[in-house]
């Protein structure tokens, strides 16, 4: 541990880059990591990941349209130091507080999504549909853990699309796919993506920026760490949804509507103060 970068520096985001992210709703953050800085982390991260995938041994043929998209693992911080290291990142959790605005984020959680190789595709969604937090109050960041190309599947924006809340999708489905893609095909949004992402890199989006990925044609895995932020004092909505309640039980244990968006497990990365 004592061998581990640092990730106390601060980066500052400009005035033309948080433009971008208030207009586009994502932006892209390059060698925000860089391959020596990532490198002690990415065995960690992989095999913490590996171990804890919840969906990793469905059965090919009760596998749905999420279980091929891509294995999932949640809260990687609380299991290995490294892993929390990396997440504990002052260094990105001070971008999420100048993209959202706010004098301070908390961890809500992490997640490593790994697109195994020849995996599916990750259909169009909102992150914020399932939250049990105002969409305009949390971002997410999404590091590839390995260079991306556009084979291995690279996530797409639709631009804008934050402005407009729910657009009800619903969950990560062919469904959500199939409801979302007709806004996207009638023209509502621009698109945006990119032809590379070297591992290190870092995508910034929105809770409420509309977004998918390609399959992954490939042979090779396509793991991306996952940091999920929310603003310091924020409250808990007036749930609507379970999978919003599921997301309250799992993620801000204890807590009910109204409360502040504050438990054990939400521990402040970044303040101003």
């Amino acid at each position: 541990m004592t061998d581990l970068p640092s990730f106390d520096d601060l980066t500052v985001i400009s005035e033309d880059q948080r433009n971008s992210f208030d207009s586009n709703g994502h932006l892209l953050v390059e060698n925000l990591c860089s391959p020596e800085e990532l490198s002690p982390f990415i065995d960690p991260l992989l095999r913490v990941g590996g171990e804890i995938s919840w969906n990793k041994d469905i059965p090919l043929e009760d596998q749905r349209t999420y279980d091929r998209a891509f294995h999932q693992a949640i809260n990687l911080w609380r299991l290995d130091p490294l892993a929390k290291a990396f997440v504990m990142a002052k260094r990105f959790a001070h971008i999420a507080a100048q993209l959202l605005g706010v004098k301070g984020v908390r961890l809500y959680h992490d997640q490593l999504l790994n697109k195994k190789a020849n995996g599916g595709h990750t259909p169009w969604h909102q992150d914020a549909f399932y939250w049990p937090v105002a969409g305009h109050h949390a971002i997410t960041m999404w590091m590839p853990l390995v260079n991306v190309t556009t084979e291995m599947g690279i996530v797409q924006f639709a631009n804008g699309s934050h402005r407009r809340g729910d657009l009800k999708g619903g969950a990560i489905s062919q469904t959500s796919e199939q409801k979302l893609s007709e806004l996207v095909d009638a023209g509502d949004f621009s698109l945006s993506s990119h032809k590379m992402l070297n591992a290190g890199d870092a995508t910034f989006h929105a809770g409420w920026t509309l977004h998918r990925a390609g399959s992954n044609t490939t042979q090779m895995d396509r793991p991306a760490m996952t940091v999920i932020y929310i603003a310091d004092q924020c409250t808990v909505l007036e749930l609507e949804r379970e999978e919003q309640h599921l997301d309250l039980f799992m993620y801000l244990p204890g807590l009910k509507e109204g409360d502040l968006a504050i438990s054990p497990i939400n521990p402040l990365l970044w303040s101003q103060e």
